[in-house]
């Protein structure tokens, strides 16, 4: 058995080859939710849905977001409406009042979905809309989550890291503002000065995320604030990896990082953007899997390959580093 901890594009992009190496059977993944976000009365789970689309064989792997080929009808329209009738368009965050009232799943991430500022296509839509109606109707978000992934025909178990809401909220010197709007509308252009994990105080794991961290833990080339500290703000999730044996693979090659805004982030929450500063940001990982151009001295057994992954045969490649990096302290 074997978890994986999975967060923005670089987990992901690691199971599209692991297969070869970790039975998908025995496998579990952990999806980071704080990225989730209500827009329109529906819940987005980004990092949950790229792995249930990626193992669905319907990920769009050139933007590694969303439905390969799907058709934005809707989003069209909602922005030609918005244009018609002179509505503003971007992020529409809805009033402080509006954050908490109603569905518990929503709080702290709620938008219009006036002129969206992500655009979803229409069967992507369709997911958003099935689950966010199962959460009405009484179920948790770890119960939808399996439905789903059984729609898609998943080979691993698939986890949301709680079924608590936790939202990632950037604090910038623009302001504050929620992860996605940060990252999706404003493209990581403010500079960061903190992030917080807003509700991780009052989550809990829940008893399969628990099991599952019972068993040796990967975590993926992820970025380590927004896609993996949402899960280590939550009570006991670290406790539970300094209990089990993990191997981290660093998604920096020394200090430079491989995509997305991981560098600015750990700058902004005080660590140094480098694999250097991974390792201390992940005290608990026993292991590293570092890139062969790596040269960061750490005090902890270390696996070197290529670590970028363009594909399957790279994936399959930087896992079967990872377990052998596994063998060596489990």
């Amino acid at each position: 058995m074997v978890t994986f901890l999975a967060g923005g594009t670089g987990t992901p992009k690691l199971l599209d080859g692991a297969a070869g190496v970790f039975d998908p059977a025995e496998t579990t993944v952990v999806a980071n939710t704080g990225d989730d976000v209500e827009l329109g009365g529906h819940l987005v789970c980004p990092d949950v849905d790229t792995v249930l689309f990626a193992g669905g064989g319907v990920l769009d792997t050139d933007r590694w977001w969303g439905i390969a080929d799907d058709t934005t009808a809707t989003d069209d329209e909602l922005h030609r409406l918005a244009d018609a009738a002179g509505l503003e368009s971007g992020p529409r965050y809805l009033p402080e009042s509006a954050q908490t009232a109603g569905r518990d799943i929503a709080r702290w991430r709620r938008f219009s979905g006036v002129a969206e500022f992500m655009e979803i296509g229409d069967r992507d839509r369709a997911v958003h809309i099935t689950r966010t109606s199962l959460l009405d109707e009484g179920n948790s978000l770890t119960e939808v989550t399996r439905t789903l992934a059984d729609a898609f025909d998943l080979d691993v178990s698939l986890l949301p890291m709680s079924d608590d809401p936790v939202a990632t909220l950037i604090h910038t010197d623009e302001g504050t503002m929620h992860f996605q709007e940060y990252w999706v509308h404003r493209r990581a252009d403010p500079a960061v000065r903190d992030v917080e994990f807003r509700g991780a105080d009052d989550a809990t794991i829940t008893d399969e995320v628990a099991d599952a961290l019972a068993e040796p833990v990967v975590v993926g080339p992820s970025n380590p604030v927004t896609s993996i500290g949402p899960m280590l703000a939550i009570d006991g999730f670290a406790d539970a990896l300094a209990d089990t044996p993990v191997v981290a693979v660093s998604p920096f090659v020394e200090d430079t990082v491989f995509s997305g805004p991981a560098a600015d982030l750990m700058a902004g929450v005080g660590y140094d953007p480098s694999t250097a500063g991974v390792a201390e940001a992940y005290p608990f990982a026993d292991a590293f899997v570092l890139d062969t151009a790596d040269g960061t001295d750490l005090d902890r057994p270390v696996v070197r390959i290529d670590t970028r992954i363009d594909g399957p045969e790279d994936a399959e490649r930087v896992a079967r580093a990872v377990s052998e990096a596994l063998a060596e302290v489990s």
